[in-house]
């Protein structure tokens, strides 16, 4: 199993980044094909200090090949250009693989 993790730093404006993320965003990552798991963590803090993030998505897929294929399909593509529209300045993106 692999997983696309997004890692968001704070945004200048969170309640309008919440709204977007919660109303537009999330609904757009749910109708991606392959998608067998979303896991979405609020960070509300570090262990020593500050952090600089702010929320954390994990997506999950059976194989990288499955994850190739949902970033291609038309709802992975209308995800990924939404994501740009609102998040480009703040988002880091990367594959991970899960091990048991």
């Amino acid at each position: 199993m692999v997983k696309l993790i997004a890692l968001y730093r704070k945004p200048t404006d969170t309640a309008s980044f919440d709204k977007h993320y919660d109303e537009v965003h999330i609904p757009l990552v749910r109708r991606i094909p392959g998608l067998q798991k979303l896991e979405i963590t609020n960070i509300t803090g570090a262990p020593i200090g500050e952090t600089g993030y702010y929320k954390m998505a994990e997506m999950y897929y059976e194989s990288l090949d499955a994850l190739n294929a949902a970033n291609a399909s038309p709802e992975g593509r209308a995800a990924a250009k939404d994501l740009m529209s609102f998040a480009a300045n703040t988002v880091s993106l990367f594959f991970g693989e899960v091990t048991p």
